[in-house]
């Protein structure tokens, strides 16, 4: 149970330093991130939306407890990486200039997987206690 733990804690915080790096330049309206919307066509004043959504989402993942938000938050990072692959390939990238983005994908679901490890442990645990004291 520890290792799934430490594993997922690990595996968030590398999630969380993914998105949320890429997540201020956007708040901010880097000119390098509207410069990257406008080879992407997409419009400017999506970015603090998107950067702020990011951000808070990686909040999200920080705090402990609130798993149907935390389910909420990796389906949008899915959209959110997806879109963006999408919109790249789109604008003519290359596969190839496209494919950073799958460490991306095995971020969320590595850290997905461990979660929801994590969340049926603490279920067993909690039933084994509840069994222990109605047996006592």
């Amino acid at each position: 149970m520890k290792k799934t733990i430490i594993t997922h804690r690990i595996l968030t915080g590398l999630l969380v330093v993914f998105f949320g790096l890429g997540a201020i330049p956007d708040i901010l309206k880097v000119p390098d991130a509207i410069t990257l919307f406008k080879h992407l066509s997409l419009p400017a004043y999506l970015l603090p939306f998107l950067g702020t959504a990011k951000l808070l989402g990686c909040i999200v993942l920080l705090l402990p407890g609130y798993a149907r938000i935390k389910e909420w938050v990796y389906a949008g990072l899915v959209f959110d990486l997806a879109g963006a692959t999408y919109c790249a390939l789109s604008s003519g990238d290359s596969p190839v200039m496209v494919s950073p983005m799958l460490i991306g994908f095995a971020l969320i679901a590595a850290s997905y997987i461990f979660f929801h490890k994590g969340l049926a442990g603490k279920h067993a645990a909690t039933r084994d206690t509840l069994t222990t004291r109605l047996a006592a």
